[in-house]
Parts: structure tokens; C-alpha cells; sequence
């Protein structure tokens, strides 16, 4: 068991659906967790509708268990470690448990589309460390989307493409909505440079490990 002395705090980086956050934590080298393992399985009755009843909402946050999301995020601040859901988007579904370590980073990434909606709880509890919201082309995010959900075949093609064009329509209202709950809207440039000062201003190691699962 990591010490309980541990003291980290984390980075929520946050954006749409396809906006680079997964590239962009990987290049900063620190250590990672995925926030959409937390999302609620396909079965769960507290899922949301989508507005014309075609399916699940995905895209709401209520489809992902904050709560959960924040327990993890607090242990990983505190321990060092934490157990986090292995989850399959295919078929919307916990496929497993792993283990998540920091080893002794203070400093460590949360990225997923509903980061911004924990922006109060960990600001509250002392973990933040910054909240950033990536931001970019709406017709870029869509393309970058749409490949990589068809090369990881995440859903069907014709329920890939009308996610796709609806999220593309309503990107801009997104990126407003996650600054309104306290996530800073940039480029990733201008994020990876934010991330990158707090990495090297003493509160990180000068060669920070990947968080891996166990």
C-alpha cells in the first residue's frame, strides 16, 4: 500500500469528444487517468434518453459516475493509488478492475469529456491544480472523432455519424458550458504550455513516470 502521506494535486483536462486530450496528457508525460472508465454501464436505469428517444445520451453527464470519478481522483491525490474501472464503449460495459499508480508525482492529468464537472468538488477538497478545456476547429474535432471511433470501432457507422454531426453542431455551446463550471478554454499548445510550467515548478519530478495498471 502507497503511504497515506502522499500529496498530489491534479490537472482536469477536459474539451468535446475528439478534441486531443488523450495525445495531448500522453505528451506531457505525466501520469493519467481516464475519467470515461467512469462512465455507467449500458444497463444502468439512471442512464439519460437522447431528446428524440433514439438511444442513450452519451454525451450527458449524467451517463458518468462523478462521484466515483472523484473518489479516485482524491485517493490518487492522497495515496498515491487507486482501483479504477476497466471500461469497454463498445459495448458500454465495466469489462474489468485494474490498479492505477502515481508513484511519487505530485502533479497528475484526469482527462475526459466530463472533467469540467468536477471542477467544484476537487477545488473544494484541495486537489486542483488547474482546469483546462481544449478547444479548436468544430469540423476538425469532427473528423478526428469519427476516425478514431471507426478505427477503434467504439459504435456503428451510422451511430458514429449522427453523434458526430450533432456534437459538431453543438461544439461551441459545449466548450462554453465546461467554462461556465471553471475549465480555462485553450489551445493545446497553449494547455500543453500551462500543464508543462506547473510540471517544472518544482512540485513534479524533471523525468515523471506513466501511470500505469497493474
Amino acid at each position: 500500500m502507497t503511504s497515506h502521506h502522499h500529496s498530489a494535486r491534479v490537472v482536469l483536462l477536459t474539451g468535446p469528444s475528439g478534441s486531443g486530450k488523450s495525445s495531448l496528457a500522453a505528451r506531457t508525460g505525466l501520469p493519467v487517468l481516464n475519467l470515461d472508465d467512469f462512465y455507467k454501464e449500458g444497463d444502468d436505469p439512471t442512464l439519460p434518453a437522447l431528446p428524440d428517444g433514439s438511444g442513450t445520451d452519451w454525451d450527458s453527464p449524467l451517463s458518468w459516475d462523478a462521484e466515483a470519478a472523484v473518489t479516485a481522483i482524491e485517493e490518487l491525490c492522497r495515496t498515491g493509488r487507486t482501483a479504477v474501472p476497466v471500461y469497454d464503449i463498445a459495448t458500454s460495459a465495466r469489462i474489468g478492475e485494474g490498479a492505477l499508480g502515481i508513484g511519487h508525482a505530485p502533479l497528475f492529468i484526469a482527462e475526459g469529456i466530463f472533467g469540467a464537472d468536477v471542477v467544484d468538488r476537487c477545488r473544494e477538497r484541495g486537489l486542483l491544480a488547474d482546469a483546462l478545456c481544449l478547444r479548436g476547429r468544430p469540423s476538425t474535432t469532427f473528423r478526428r472523432r469519427l476516425l478514431r471511433d471507426l478505427r477503434e470501432n467504439r459504435k456503428s457507422v451510422r451511430v458514429l455519424l449522427r453523434r458526430g454531426w450533432r456534437l459538431m453542431r453543438s461544439e461551441r455551446g459545449i466548450v462554453a458550458r465546461q467554462a461556465a463550471l471553471g475549465a480555462r478554454p485553450c489551445g493545446k499548445d497553449q494547455a500543453y504550455s500551462r500543464i508543462t510550467a506547473l510540471a517544472t515548478s518544482g512540485r513534479v519530478p524533471a523525468k515523471p513516470g506513466q501511470a500505469v495498471r497493474a
